[in-house]
């Protein structure tokens, strides 16, 4: 089997998407305002790309070592089914979402960027790091994504699993009447 069958494999058998925030749908800068209230930038195909999931019956996760403000509306925005903000290690809550969702861990697939998310990475059956991610990530992942975290990389990871479980023509579909 080549690397692009076993890609297809894996994302054949994906049922939950875990995504890193900060790095991931992020680019990973953070912004203080003067009051000190932090801002992230969130890219909108990103967005997208989770609702396609979720209208194909994929449920999308987040965990992040640190929590903020702008989190919560921009994940009722992309309707995820959840949230796990000050979470370290991020594999604390991984047998709680294995036991509440009824999946595996092949079933379960990570997109990571940093050292925090290395633990998790390592238990996941698609373990995924956005292009820019450190090199620790990027050795522990299945694939590496083109695009860079913050800019695109969630919707190309979409796209994968959407494509390779056959619901991408009919996701497009929805948009093209």
């Amino acid at each position: 089997m080549d690397i692009k069958e076993e890609l297809i494999e894996k994302a054949k058998k994906i049922k939950i998407l875990l995504l890193d925030v900060d790095g991931v749908l992020t680019d990973g800068r953070i912004i203080y305002d003067s009051l000190g209230r932090d801002m992230k930038f969130f890219d909108v195909h990103d967005g997208l790309g989770v609702y396609a999931l979720k209208k194909a019956g994929i449920k999308t996760i987040l965990i992040t070592a640190k929590g903020s403000r702008a989190i919560k509306p921009r994940a009722r925005d992309m309707q995820v089914e959840a949230v796990f903000e000050n979470i370290s290690p991020k594999t604390s809550v991984l047998e709680k979402i294995l036991k509440k969702y009824k999946v595996n861990t092949e079933e379960v697939c990570f997109v990571a960027d940093d050292l925090v998310d290395l633990c998790l990475m390592r238990r996941v059956g698609f373990p995924i790091a956005v292009f820019n991610a450190c090199p620790e990530i990027k050795q522990a992942a299945t694939y590496i994504t083109i695009k860079a975290g913050g800019r695109g990389a969630v919707r190309e990871v979409a796209e994968l699993i959407l494509k390779a479980q056959g619901k991408w023509d009919g996701l497009v579909g929805l948009y093209d009447t």
